[in-house]
């Protein structure tokens, strides 16, 4: 891997706070420990959204955090909570503890409880860690764990992977289930705690340019602790920095398009309010279809000021819709001079930070192939009956272009170089710091055009689907199990000639056991692919819900894209837990079959499909259904096999 880049102590930069309390009592009081503090994501000093801290050991409990490092002090107290009983609390005695962001020294006096006069007082060690972290340093922990330092980081999810599926035992009722004893697994544990954040030996860590491989095996994935810088870059960030233009540069038939649609459907399915601005279409609508070469010749005084013209109304329009709200435009068009960039820097100024996105492609095998496809697909040849006509005006379209380009030297900058023929090509970042821009980063490095199936399918048919109870990790019922061995067939012809391919599930049985009659590929097992968690729900039907807790099931029914259940998940925590499974998707060149539940599912599916978040919790994901989606240079494409009939409709969540 050649050279990461990042600052140490930047604006963009976060700390990472670790903060144990050690207290042997606390367990035999049935007291669960709590922090809350100035800090928003700390409850504001409103003891009732105070963050809990989770045991770790038998007498101390953890706490791990992320905040700006620019930010101003932060104050803070313990306090505790009966288990159980969220509404009474006993806040710790003394003054405000002080945090300052920047400054080695850490307060740790002990923290004391005072009690009623027969349990008298309790008192508790305190421990805090603080370590200055930028993006990068969060998203490295992935190259540790490959060095087998396992850093632990709040928010990342397990993943186990098991190449020998064929060693199976029986559990109690005689289906074979795989023992964990038994899995010859890499095993990635990433709970909460405090993270070892190491550096690889030779590696220099500076911003100015930096230069990613994008076949380099060791590239830092996507990790959910990144996810909580973006809570702190969105409270704290300058106003700017929080309105983001993606503009892409380049010639034509270099992926442009193809690259802002896909960075828009990622934003978008974040929850970042994400718009594409295709200047073309601007274009077109000002100046017609029927446009020749000729028009995009540099030294054609007019067709300049006409191009130019209707990329600054695109401008206009991408800086109103962010006035109204919007966060993140991707302007879509060639850029391809300083002065058009320059007109788009200062219309930008003081509105929103500005990223240019260079693609640049040298492979004339995918130029020539991306040339046709253009031709073919483009509006500007729609009413053109020759197709070579067509080809040939294009290269000389393009021929007018490179006598002008001007490649980008200036601003903040991410270059893509050869990433499109699926073979190799780097990634080189200027000037590139905060929270999202970091993770558009992590999410080009592992973008390519190389085509590969991807197979979603729920489990088979599970005995609490038979019941219509939710959640749970129930074995499969007969039709479930006949679903499994005619999955397996399935997989078994379509993916014949892709040896190559790979087996994702949850670590439910029910997923698992899907998978089981399904050989000659490795079976990757996923925490973060596991059912959607009920919490205090799980296990029961929606009538119990209904009869037993009406508030839950009426809150539900108004909002289940946002409903968390209690001590459980909504659907924005599951697409959170998701993230890294999309960026290894995209990542994979080779066909993958996840068989995984149905919230998890929808969610999944709503990536590559590009549904609003709105529809994601009432998307259709049938039981003994194969849904597959095929990716490659012409987008993102879908077919439905139905492997078996009808089945019980209270499946699922």
């Amino acid at each position: 891997m050649a050279t990461a880049a990042v600052s140490s102590g930047g604006i963009s930069d976060q700390l990472f706070v670790s903060i144990k309390l050690e207290c042997p009592r606390l367990d035999e009081l049935g007291l669960v420990p709590h922090v809350f503090g100035s800090h928003p994501v700390a409850g504001s000093w409103d003891s009732s959204k105070a963050l809990p801290m989770e045991q770790e050991e038998a007498a101390v409990w953890g706490l791990s955090c992320v905040v700006p490092s620019h930010h101003e002090t932060l104050d803070f107290k313990f306090l505790l909570k009966p288990k159980g009983n969220s509404s009474q609390c006993i806040v710790e005695e003394g003054p405000d503890r002080s945090l300052v962001c920047g400054s080695s020294e850490v307060e740790t006096r002990n923290a004391l409880f005072k009690f009623d006069d027969e349990l008298g007082a309790v008192e508790c060690k305190v421990f805090v860690e603080t370590e200055i972290l930028s993006p990068f340093d969060l998203a490295a922990s992935w190259k540790a764990h490959q060095e087998h330092l396992q850093p632990r980081v709040r928010g990342a999810h397990d993943v186990s992977m098991n190449a020998e599926s064929e060693s199976r035992a029986k559990g109690a009722d005689g289906r074979h289930v795989p023992p964990q004893e038994e899995q010859r697994a890499i095993f990635v544990d990433r709970g909460v705690g405090s993270p070892k954040f190491a550096r690889p030996t030779n590696e220099t860590i500076s911003m100015s340019n930096a230069k990613f491989d994008s076949e380099a095996k060791d590239m830092p994935a996507a990790e959910g602790a990144v996810a909580a810088a973006a809570v702190a870059d969105q409270m704290y960030g300058p106003k700017e920095d929080r309105k983001l233009a993606i503009v892409l540069v380049g010639l034509p038939a270099r992926g442009k398009t193809f690259t802002a649609a896909k960075l828009t459907r990622y934003l978008r399915w974040l929850g970042h309010e994400t718009k594409h601005f295709n200047v073309g279409k601007y274009r077109r609508l000002k100046h017609g279809i029927n446009q020749t070469a000729d028009f995009f010749r540099g030294d054609n005084k007019e067709g300049v000021e006409a191009r130019n013209e209707v990329a600054a109304l695109a401008m206009e329009d991408m800086l109103s819709w962010m006035q109204e709200g919007g966060q993140v435009g991707i302007f879509d068009a060639t850029n391809s001079t300083r002065s058009r960039r320059n007109m788009l820097m200062k219309m930008a100024e003081g509105k929103c930070k500005i990223i240019f996105l260079e693609t640049i492609c040298n492979d004339k095998d995918v130029l020539e192939r991306n040339m046709r496809l253009k031709v073919q697909q483009s509006p500007d040849y729609a009413e053109q009956t020759d197709f070579e006509a067509g080809v040939r005006d294009f290269k000389e379209r393009l021929a007018y272009y490179e006598k002008v380009y001007e490649p980008v030297e200036e601003g903040s900058y991410v270059k893509m170089i050869d990433m499109v023929s699926g073979s190799g090509g780097q990634l080189q970042i200027n000037d590139i710091s905060g929270y999202l821009p970091g993770r558009i980063v992590f999410f080009l490095v592992n973008c390519h055009l190389t085509p590969r199936p991807i197979l979603l399918t729920r489990h088979g048919e599970s005995l609490d689907n038979v019941r219509g109870r939710i959640g749970g990790d129930s074995s499969l019922s007969e039709t479930g199990l006949l679903y499994s061995r005619k999955l397996a067939s399935f997989i078994e012809k379509r993916l014949a000639t892709e040896r190559t391919a790979s087996i994702w599930t949850s670590t439910l049985q029910r997923s698992i056991l899907t998978a089981q009659p399904i050989i000659g590929f490795p079976k990757i097992q996923w925490r973060a692919l596991d059912e959607i968690n009920a919490g205090i729900c799980d296990g029961m039907t929606y009538d119990e819900i209904k009869k037993i807790k009406p508030e839950e099931y009426e809150s539900r029914s108004k909002d289940k894209l946002r409903y968390r259940y209690p001590r459980g998940e909504s659907y924005l925590d599951v697409i959170q837990r998701l993230e890294p499974v999309i960026i290894e998707l995209e990542r994979q060149r080779a066909p993958v079959v996840v068989i995984s539940h149905q919230a998890v599912l929808r969610a999944l599916y709503a990536y590559f499909a590009d549904r609003p978040l709105e529809e994601l919790p009432n998307i259709e994901i049938p039981l003994h259904t194969i849904i597959e989606i095929q990716m490659g240079v012409a987008g993102v494409q879908e077919k439905r096999y139905k492997l078996m009939g009808a089945v019980n409709p209270t499946a699922g969540i």
